[in-house]
């Protein structure tokens, strides 16, 4: 598969923990009071909102023109979510960082 193929699907896939699992996930805990929640609390909740995005890994038509995409796009998303549980995603951990030292 050719780069510019699949830079839509990295770029979307890249912002995804962040920009939604993170915002999600920083209400969440914001709303809930609780102030202090552990790193790992905070990625196992930024996974279960980047989770809601699952339908979108099946989206594309089941032909022979997207198998390739729809293959990359599936294993690049659960390597997305290994990343953010095991504290690798920097965007998520900046997040966390910020929402700790908010008061």
């Amino acid at each position: 598969m050719r780069e510019d193929e699949r830079f839509e699907i990295e770029r979307a896939l890249d912002l995804i923990p962040h920009v939604i699992g993170a915002s999600w996930a920083t209400t969440w805990f914001r709303l809930n009071k609780i102030k202090r929640p552990t790193r790992e609390e905070y990625r196992n909740k930024v996974v279960e909102y980047v989770k809601f995005l699952e339908n979108l890994m099946d989206s594309f038509p089941k032909s022979d023109n997207f198998q390739e995409i729809d293959s990359f796009a599936k294993t690049k998303y659960k390597e997305e979510i290994e990343k953010i549980l095991e504290g690798k995603n920097p965007e998520v951990e900046k997040r966390f960082d910020r929402y700790i030292d908010y008061d």
